[in-house]
């Protein structure tokens, strides 16, 4: 598996997030973020292009792979703002406090073990009048994609780099200090257990 994780993994997963219902979901949520941002779990910087370059100060990025961010297909010097890249998780964000206007997470609740110290450290670096930018795929709305999502995700979540596919999301927001002040959902187009998405925007309580 660490030859797996190490060269398959990031192309697959770059591959997987590549895909136009993907992008579209991209388009809804990245254009609202401001000041500076951190992008947590950039993966191969698929977020880039939407930032909207006249309300963007300055971008902190970081993934816990190296190898999938070496997918970045984006040349970071044609942005206008500063784009600056580090190897870290979201369980231990290198910021200081209060140092972020927002915060950004797509596609990335999914595969973080300890989201209960991952929440704890995005209220530590938000600012509290700072906004908190989601857009994540997870628990589904029917039974019956409820049972599949059961049935697949243990095999999934090894093949996937820690991917679950059964998260609820509000509610991991919700009951780690975050208000929900705007949300959507809906299923996208794709394979049916990892295509219902949550999207939106929350504030520290």
């Amino acid at each position: 598996m660490r030859l797996y994780n190490k060269y398959v993994l990031p192309k697959l997963i770059d591959w997987a997030c590549r895909q136009n219902s993907s992008k579209k979901q991209r388009e809804k949520v990245i254009p609202y973020a401001y000041g500076n941002v951190l992008e947590i779990g950039i993966g191969s910087g698929l977020n880039l292009p939407f930032y909207h370059l006249e309300n963007v100060k300055h971008l902190t990025a970081i993934d816990p792979s190296i190898e999938i961010w070496n997918q970045n297909k984006c040349n970071l010097k044609n942005l206008p703002f500063q784009v600056d890249f580090m190897q870290a998780s979201s369980e231990n964000i290198p910021a200081n406090n209060n140092s972020f206007d927002t915060v950004v997470m797509t596609y990335t609740l999914c595969s973080i073990p300890d989201t209960i110290a991952a929440f704890k450290e995005i209220k530590r670096v938000l600012k509290t009048n700072g906004q908190l930018l989601f857009c994540e795929h997870g628990k589904a709305p029917d039974k019956s994609t409820q049972k599949w999502q059961k049935i697949i995700n243990p095999t999934w979540k090894v093949l996937g780099g820690g991917c679950t596919l059964h998260k609820d999301i509000p509610s991991i927001i919700q009951n780690n200090g975050f208000k929900i002040t705007k949300m959507d959902v809906m299923y996208i187009p794709g394979w049916k257990p990892a295509s219902f998405n949550y999207w939106g925007v929350a504030q520290i309580k």
